[in-house]
């Protein structure tokens, strides 16, 4: 466990996933087919984790492919505003095409409409991930979608292998959606590989319970790939907080309950407070519970990256808030 808390101190995150645009209806509380303005901006889960995680003070580059054209500069744009490392992107032209959410920000009926034909994000290679200086990162994160279809699948294994090869710690949000994958039982293999090849794994019990076949088989799974030297798992239960598992221990922590204006958004930001605040120096148990705060400060505000919070809005909203479920 020291290996994975000093690369993720070291604060210095490769970061393997998609990049989208997400568009979500302006003003809060309307539907998307009754909205007359979208707001855009940066939407995807590992886009999302980076740019929250630079918003809390660390250095993050994403790894990923972009379409070369409007949407795809728009996104790169967007990466770079947030102080994304971009170095790493590449572009590609012909018929692939970014990702888009269209969503509304309310929670009654909520709806989120995902464009994936064409994922340019699914084309990256592993010779791309060779191309990666892999001794500038200090620890690597990937988001489960990028292993739902090839190339992208292989790469990211690769990039797995060479990040540990490099002495990088690896780290894995199991991201599970289904629409993106072949089938659930290729899902479940491929999650269950991933989650076998890392350091510590976040997800939640939907998502356990998925790789375990029945969700009454989650916390079991979590607890078996927990038993592994050094690795960290946290086992996410929604309103019932999270348990963190490690060397046979179990933490328990509670949410910080806020008026939710929509659902989406908060495992990018708990994951970017959770690591962000272990390379502040907090404890793994008060890491936990900054990227509880996190999640909850984004489930109510509207968009995901514009909704990630900084260090001073973080500890501010810790200061101002009656206090977390126990």
């Amino acid at each position: 466990m020291n290996a994975l808390m000093d690369g993720i101190k070291g604060n210095r995150f490769a970061v393997f996933g998609r990049a989208g645009m997400d568009m979500f209806a302006d003003p809060v509380g309307v539907k998307s087919e009754d909205a007359e303005t979208f707001r855009a901006d940066l939407g995807g889960s590992s886009a999302n984790i980076c740019a929250g995680l630079v918003k809390l003070g660390s250095q993050a580059t994403l790894i990923t492919s972009v379409s070369d054209d409007a949407v795809g500069r728009f996104c790169l744009n967007r990466l770079q505003h947030y102080g994304v490392d971009t170095q790493y992107i590449r572009v590609l032209g012909g018929e692939y095409r970014m990702s888009l959410a269209v969503y509304e920000s309310r929670i009654e009926n909520f709806q989120n409409v995902i464009y994936r034909n064409g994922a340019v994000d699914f084309q990256v290679t592993e010779e791309d991930m060779d191309k990666i200086d892999y001794s500038a990162f200090t620890a690597a994160i990937s988001a489960g979608t990028v292993f739902a279809a090839e190339p992208s699948r292989s790469a990211t294994f690769r990039a797995f292998d060479n990040a540990r090869a490099a002495g990088l710690p690896v780290i894995f949000d199991i991201d599970y959606r289904p629409y993106s994958w072949p089938s659930p039982e290729v899902a479940a293999d491929v999650l269950s590989r991933a989650g076998e090849a890392s350091d510590l794994i976040v997800g939640n019990d939907e998502e356990f319970g998925f790789m375990a076949g029945g969700i009454e088989k989650g916390f079991e799974k979590a607890k078996e790939l927990a038993k592994a030297p050094g690795r960290i798992v946290i086992y996410k239960m929604g309103e019932q907080g999270a348990v963190t598992l490690m060397d046979g221990e179990e933490i328990r922590t509670g949410i910080y309950p806020v008026t939710a204006v929509k659902p989406n958004g908060a495992g990018d930001s708990f994951m970017a407070g959770l690591l962000a605040s272990i390379a502040a120096g907090h404890s793994l148990r008060d890491a936990v519970m900054r990227g509880s705060a996190c999640a909850s400060i984004v489930v109510s505000q509207p968009g995901c990256a514009p909704a990630m919070p900084t260090t001073p809005e973080l500890d501010a909203f810790l200061a101002s808030h009656p206090g977390p479920t126990t």
